[in-house]
C-alpha cells in the first residue's frame, strides 16, 4: 500500500456529489469524474503560475498503455449499498457534548446550550482582578497566583524628543461592527485530509447545503474552525462528501503499481462533523481597543482570531500559504535561483490591535520554493556531484553521497509521471540497495524484480539502475524509480541555501521604499489580495486601502568619546547615515598584541606571496587606530593544505604546536582560508575551548586587494576579541538619564538569544546565551555565557545559572553588585511573550536571591526584527493636491510609538541605522516588565545611545548591542556542535519513524583565557 499525499489537489471543486441509484456498473460514468477533477487540478495549477514554468505539462499521460482493466470491485468506505445514495444527516435535537479541544476558547457571550467547553487558553484566563501592589506602586506577581503576571503598561502617552517626521506606515486600518456575531463551529473530517483537500470539502459542502447552513459563505482555516455570520441550521450538523481522490487500498509493498483502474475510478467518502463551539461579538474587542476597558483585561484573542481567518480566506484559495504569508505567481512570476529552487514573489497579512484600532498589517515577501521538475534533474540542479547524471546513467551513490541526496530529498512531496494520477506522496528516505537489486512480493507471496516489473507490466526500462529507489512509506517497504518521480509545485525550499541562491532571492525581495510600498499598494487592490473576496462584506468588515499616516521623532545622536591618542578625541556623527570614522582618530581602548601568529590553509604561490605585505599593512593600521600589533609574528607564518581542516585531530595539533612556540601564551591567531571551510567551526571549537586563543579569520581574496576599509575593520574585530573597545559615549549614562542612573549605582545590561537547529533537523540542541555588560557607566564590554538546551525549546533552561554566573563576574569587575538589570530578550514571538515573562524572569530573580539580600529593578524587554511593519518617509506636496512617498529610507534615529503600537502596553519602533540598501526594518521593542520606571523618552534614547557603542563598526547598528552580542554568542555555540568529520546528529537513513530528541549534549567548555573576552564578536 502507498501513503498517498493529496496537499497538491485543488482548493475549489465545482463537481456536485454524484449518487449511484440503480445502476448495474457503478464504473460506466466515472472516467468522465475522473478527468473533470484533472482538469479542475489543472485550473488550480494555473491559479499558482507553475503550469508554464515547467518543460512538463501538469497532467501526465501514461509512458506506455496501461494493463487492461481487472473486473474488481473495490469496497469504498464505508460501503454502500448498490441503489442508495448520499444524504445529509441532521440532528434534530441539541444533544449534550463535550470537545476536547476546541481551537480557541469562547467568549463570556452566552454559550450554546448543553455544549460544555474546555477550559480556555492562559492568555485568556488571566484574572482580571487587579494583583496587590508592591512599595513602588506596581502591580506584582503572588506567589500562589502566576497567571496575575501581566505585561508592562505604557507609562505616559508617548516619548516627545526630537523633531518631528511625517510617516506611512503599511498598516490597513479594519473596521469592524462590535455588534456582529460570529458563530465558531468545530470541524471534524474523517478520514483526516489534508488542509488543500479540506478546503475543497468545505466548498462543495457550502454549495451542496446552503439551506441547513442557512445559506451562509463560511470562513474555514483548513483544520477544525469554521467561522460564520449567521447560525446554521441545527447546532450539530453531519455530511458527507465525495470527492473524486484514489483511495489506493492495495496491500503490495509496491501497491501503486496495481489495480491502477479501479483506483483510479473510486470516489473517495468523507464524514463531516459539524459543532457549534460558541456565539461570538466584537464588543470586548471594541472596548479593549478604545482605551475605556480596564487596564488589566486580555486581548479578547478568540474574536480576534476569527476575524483573521476571515481576512484570510480569499487569499488562501488563490494562493499557496506558508505561515503567515501567501505567494501567487500572478505578483511577478517565479525566478530560477539556482540549486533546483525557484524564487516566488507574495504578501505577509496578520491582524494586529493598535493605538489606531484593529488594523492589518500587509508587507512583500519573497521566498524559495523546490522547482516542479523531475526528480533526476532536480537532483543534477540541487548537487555539484551529480552534475553529469544524465550522461552517467550507470553510476551509483557511494558513502557521503547517499547520505547528500537522501538530506536533499527527504520530506519532499512527488508525484509519478509513469501513468495517470493524482495521487501525491512524501519521500521518507532511499532504500538501502540499488534500484536493479530491489525485490518485492505480489499478493501470492511470489518474489517479483522490481526492474523486470516494469519491463512486463509498462514496456518500460528502467535508465539509472544503481541510484536506490525512493522510500515513500514510514513504516513499510515502498518504492518509486527516481526517474519516474516529479517534484510537486507549491513546495517552501526547506534546505539551507547556498550563498548564491541566499543572494539571488535576497535581490527579489530588496525593494526601495517606494516601489515596495507600491507592491503593497497593488496587493490591496488587486484580485488575490485580503479585499478580494466576498468575506469582509458577509461579517460587516471594511479593510481601508490606504496606508495609515503618522507622525514619529528623530532622536538626536550621541556625543561620542574616542582615544586620547589621536587628533579627535570626541565627535558628533553628523553624516546623514550617522557613520563616523577613524581616520584622524583612535579607539576609545586599544590593546598590546606582542605574540601573534599566522597560519594559512590552501592558496596558490601568488596568494601566498601577499602574507609579508599583509602583515606590514595590517600592523601600520593597527598602529594608527591606536591598536599595538607586533609587526613581528612569535613564529614565521604557517602554511598548510585545506585539507588539515579536514581532520579534526590533525588540526588541533597544529593549532597546539603554534601554542607551545608562544610559551603557551598567544593572544592571538590570525587564519588564512583559501574560501569559506566548514573545518572553520572546528577552528573556533578548538581555539576557544582546547587551545585558549582568540582567534581572526579572513579569506585570500580580500588580500589582494587590501584597503584601508578591510584593514580598520579587521583591526577593531580583532581590539575587541583582544579586550579594547572602539568607543564610548562622552556623556556617560547617569548624565542622560540622571533621574534614574547614578555612576555611583552601577547596572548591567544583559542581552539574550536562542538559536535552533535548521527546519529539517529534528535531532539537534538548540543553543541559548547571555552576555551581560562588564563595566559600568561605559557599559560597552559583554562577557558571555552559553549552554545547550532540549531540542528547539524556546524557554532558556539555564538562564538562572547563566545570569548568576555573569553578576558574579560583574561583582569582581566592578567590586558591586548592579542595582538595576535592563534584560533584552531575542527571538520571541509575540504568542510566547507571556510564557518568556512568567519562566525567565523568575529565574533572573532566583539568580539574585543567590546573593543575600540582593534585589535588583528588573526590566525585561523582547526585541523583535522579524516583523512586518514598514515605515516610509512622506511629505505633502505644496504644488498639488497629491502626497508622495520619497524614495529614500527613514533616518537613523526614527521612533514611532503612537498610532501603530499597542493600545496599552510598552512598546515602539525604532530605526537605529541607515538602510543601504532595499527598505529600512525597525527595531520593535517590547517591554514586558519594568520596575525601574523608564518613561518613554528616557528607554529610547538609552536604546539608540547603546546602538552606537557596538564594537565592530563605525556607525549606529539596527539592533540594540546586548541583544545583537547574544545573537552573535548563540550563534558561536551552535558552531561548536558543527563537527566536521562527526556524524552525531544524524540518523540511519532506514529511520522512517520520527524518535523523542536526545537530551542536549552539553557544549565544550570555554578556556579561562577567552571566557571573559569578547571572542564571539
Amino acid at each position: 500500500m502507498e501513503e498517498t499525499e493529496e496537499s497538491n489537489a485543488n482548493k475549489k471543486c465545482t463537481t456536485k456529489t454524484r449518487s449511484f441509484r440503480g445502476r448495474a456498473n457503478p464504473h460506466k460514468h466515472q472516467y468522465q469524474y475522473q478527468y473533470q477533477y484533472q482538469h479542475q487540478l489543472l485550473q488550480y495549477s494555473n491559479q499558482y503560475g507553475f503550469c508554464n514554468q515547467n518543460q512538463y505539462p501538469r497532467y501526465y499521460p501514461a509512458l506506455l498503455p496501461l494493463p487492461p482493466q481487472i473486473p474488481l470491485q473495490l469496497a469504498l468506505t464505508p460501503p454502500l449499498p448498490q441503489n442508495q445514495s448520499f444524504r445529509t444527516k441532521i440532528h434534530l435535537q441539541k444533544p449534550s457534548c463535550k470537545l476536547n479541544d476546541p481551537p480557541l476558547a469562547a467568549s463570556s457571550e452566552a454559550h450554546v446550550q448543553n455544549v460544555t467547553i474546555s477550559p480556555a487558553p492562559e492568555e485568556v484566563q488571566r484574572p482580571k482582578i487587579l494583583p496587590p501592589k508592591d512599595d513602588n506602586g506596581r502591580r506584582v506577581i503572588g506567589s500562589r497566583t502566576p497567571q496575575a503576571l501581566v505585561a508592562a503598561r505604557r507609562p505616559d502617552s508617548g516619548g516627545v524628543e526630537g523633531p518631528v517626521i511625517s510617516l506611512i506606515a503599511n498598516h490597513f486600518l479594519v473596521r469592524f461592527d462590535p455588534s456582529q456575531r460570529i458563530f465558531h463551529y468545530n470541524v471534524e473530517i474523517s478520514p483526516n485530509p489534508s488542509k488543500e483537500i479540506a478546503r475543497m470539502i468545505k466548498q462543495k459542502l457550502v454549495e451542496e447545503n446552503s439551506v441547513e447552513l442557512s445559506g451562509a459563505l463560511p470562513a474555514y482555516d483548513g483544520r477544525k474552525n469554521l467561522y460564520s455570520p449567521v447560525e446554521f441550521q441545527n447546532d450539530r450538523l453531519e455530511f458527507h462528501v465525495s470527492l473524486p481522490i484514489p483511495t489506493s487500498k492495495s496491500t503490495l509493498p509496491n501497491g501503486e503499481f496495481s489495480n491502477l483502474l479501479e483506483k483510479r475510478q473510486q470516489h473517495k467518502l468523507f464524514r463531516i462533523s459539524i459543532k457549534l463551539v460558541s456565539k461570538i461579538d466584537g464588543k470586548e474587542l471594541s472596548s479593549y481597543l478604545s482605551k475605556e476597558g480596564d487596564d488589566w483585561i486580555p486581548l479578547p484573542q478568540d474574536y480576534l482570531h476569527a476575524l483573521d481567518i476571515i481576512l484570510r480566506e480569499s487569499p488562501t484559495e488563490k494562493c499557496i500559504s506558508v505561515g503567515r504569508s501567501l505567494y501567487s505567481s500572478s505578483m511577478g512570476g517565479t525566478k530560477a535561483i539556482g540549486g533546483g529552487a525557484v524564487g516566488l514573489r507574495g504578501f505577509f497579512q496578520s491582524l494586529r490591535p493598535t493605538q489606531q484600532g484593529l488594523a492589518l498589517n500587509v508587507d512583500f515577501s519573497v521566498t524559495a520554493f523546490h522547482e516542479s521538475i523531475g526528480v533526476i534533474p532536480y537532483l543534477q540542479k540541487r548537487l555539484e556531484f551529480l552534475r553529469d547524471l544524465s550522461q552517467r546513467k550507470t553510476r551509483g551513490l557511494i558513502g557521503e553521497e547517499r547520505k547528500e541526496v537522501e538530506k536533499a530529498l527527504k520530506n519532499i512531496r512527488i508525484f509519478v509521471c509513469h501513468r495517470e494520477t493524482v495521487q501525491r506522496y512524501r519521500v521518507y528516505g532511499l532504500t538501502d540497495e540499488a534500484t536493479e537489486n530491489l525485490w518485492f512480493a505480489d499478493r501470492d507471496g511470489k518474489n517479483l524484480r522490481l526492474v523486470t516489473y516494469f519491463k512486463d507490466h509498462y514496456n518500460y526500462d528502467i535508465q539509472f539502475r544503481n541510484l536506490p529507489c525512493l522510500q515513500i512509506s514510514r513504516r513499510k517497504p515502498c518504492y518509486l524509480p527516481m526517474e519516474l518521480c516529479m517534484i510537486c509545485e507549491g513546495q517552501k525550499f526547506l534546505g539551507k541555501l547556498s550563498d548564491d541562491q541566499t543572494a539571488r532571492i535576497l535581490k527579489m525581495g530588496c525593494q526601495r521604499p517606494r516601489q515596495r510600498k507600491e507592491i503593497i499598494d497593488e496587493v490591496m487592490r488587486g484580485p488575490v489580495g485580503p479585499r478580494s473576496g466576498t468575506q469582509g462584506r458577509e461579517f460587516n468588515l471594511n479593510v481601508s486601502v490606504e496606508m495609515t499616516r503618522l507622525n514619529g521623532r528623530i532622536l538626536q545622536p550621541p556625543k561620542l568619546k574616542l582615544g586620547d591618542g589621536g587628533h579627535v578625541r570626541d565627535l558628533v556623527p553628523s553624516r546623514h547615515d550617522r557613520q563616523w570614522n577613524l581616520l584622524d582618530s583612535h579607539v576609545f581602548e586599544g590593546t598590546k598584541i606582542e605574540r601573534w601568529a599566522l597560519i594559512s590553509f590552501g592558496g596558490t604561490s601568488d596568494q601566498k606571496s601577499y602574507i609579508p605585505k599583509f602583515i606590514n599593512q595590517l600592523s601600520q593600521r593597527c598602529e594608527q587606530l591606536g591598536i599595538f600589533l607586533n609587526k613581528n609574528t612569535i613564529v614565521s607564518p604557517q602554511f598548510e593544505s585545506t585539507q588539515v581542516l579536514n581532520k579534526v585531530s590533525l588540526l588541533e595539533s597544529k593549532l597546539k604546536k603554534l601554542q607551545r612556540a608562544a610559551s603557551n601564551n598567544l593572544q592571538l591567531l590570525i587564519c588564512v582560508m583559501e574560501r569559506k571551510h566548514k573545518g572553520y567551526a572546528d577552528l573556533k571549537r578548538i581555539a576557544e575551548t582546547s587551545i585558549g586563543v582568540v582567534s581572526q579569520c579572513c579569506l585570500y581574496p580580500n588580500l589582494s586587494r587590501l584597503t584601508s576599509q578591510f584593514l580598520a575593520n579587521l583591526a577593531l574585530k580583532i581590539n575587541a576579541k583582544v579586550g579594547g573597545c572602539t568607543v564610548a559615549l562622552y556623556n556617560s549614562l547617569p548624565s542622560q538619564i540622571p533621574r534614574l542612573f547614578r555612576s555611583d549605582e552601577p547596572v548591567i545590561f544583559m542581552g539574550a538569544d536562542v538559536t535552533h537547529p535548521h527546519p529539517l533537523d529534528d535531532y539537534s540542541p538548540s543553543v541559548a546565551a547571555v552576555v551581560g555588560s562588564m563595566n559600568w557607566p561605559a557599559a560597552n564590554k559583554y562577557v558571555s555565557r552559553m549552554r545547550s538546551q532540549t531540542h528547539r525549546q524556546e524557554i532558556i533552561q539555564e538562564l538562572g545559572v547563566m545570569v548568576w554566573e555573569l553578576l558574579d563576574d560583574f561583582y569582581q569587575e566592578v567590586n558591586k553588585l548592579p542595582q538595576r538589570i535592563i534584560f533584552f530578550r531575542d527571538g520571541v514571538s509575540e504568542t510566547q511573550f507571556y510564557k518568556v515573562l512568567q519562566e525567565e524572569l523568575q529565574a533572573i530573580r532566583v539568580a539574585c536571591s543567590r546573593f543575600p539580600g540582593y534585589k535588583p529593578l528588573i526590566t525585561f524587554a523582547v526585541v523583535q526584527k522579524r516583523h512586518h511593519t514598514r515605515l516610509f518617509p512622506f511629505e505633502t506636496d505644496p504644488s498639488s493636491t497629491q502626497n508622495q512617498c520619497l524614495d529614500e529610507n527613514i533616518p537613523p534615529g526614527t521612533v514611532v510609538d503612537t498610532v501603530i503600537s499597542h493600545p496599552k502596553e510598552f512598546d515602539f519602533y525604532l530605526c537605529s541605522h541607515w538602510g543601504v540598501k532595499g527598505t529600512s526594518r525597525p527595531t520593535h521593542y517590547h517591554i514586558l516588565w519594568d520596575e525601574n520606571q523608564f518613561t518613554s523618552d528616557e528607554l529610547q534614547k538609552l536604546v539608540y545611545n547603546l546602538c552606537y557603542t557596538f564594537v565592530r563598526c563605525t556607525k549606529p547598528v539596527s539592533l540594540v548591542p546586548p541583544a545583537y552580542y547574544a545573537h552573535l554568542a548563540a550563534y558561536r555555540g551552535r558552531l561548536y556542535l558543527e563537527r566536521s568529520d562527526s556524524t552525531a546528529y544524524t540518523r540511519s537513513a532506514s529511520t522512517f519513524s520520527r524518535a523523542a530528541p536526545p537530551k542536549a549534549t552539553p557544549l565544550p567548555k570555554l578556556s579561562e583565557n577567552v571566557k571573559n573576552l569578547m571572542f564571539y564578536c
